[in-house]
């Protein structure tokens, strides 16, 4: 089964979160097919904290990837800001 999920980068107390499809026998930080996006928790002032591609996540959707609870969560919590932004 192929899942979007993240993958995390950064160093020690600096996470950085890569939202990536991959084939769920994987590890977690290991081999990918797409990387569509990015998640930084700790994101201050100006800097952006979440950029997702609506429209590779939509075809992966579209073909049978399954989001994670995290990944929708994410994808909500985007439209909200994008809504109040705009």
């Amino acid at each position: 089964m192929v899942v979007i999920r993240l993958a995390r980068g950064g160093s020690k107390h600096r996470p950085f979160f890569n939202i990536v499809v991959a084939d769920k026998r994987v590890r977690r930080d290991g081999r990918f097919i797409e990387r569509i996006g990015f998640y930084n928790p700790i994101a201050k002032g100006g800097e952006e904290g979440l950029r997702i591609a609506q429209d590779r996540l939509t075809h992966w959707i579209g073909v049978g990837a399954q989001p994670s609870p995290t990944v929708l969560r994410l994808v909500k919590q985007g439209a909200s800001a994008a809504v109040k932004t705009a």
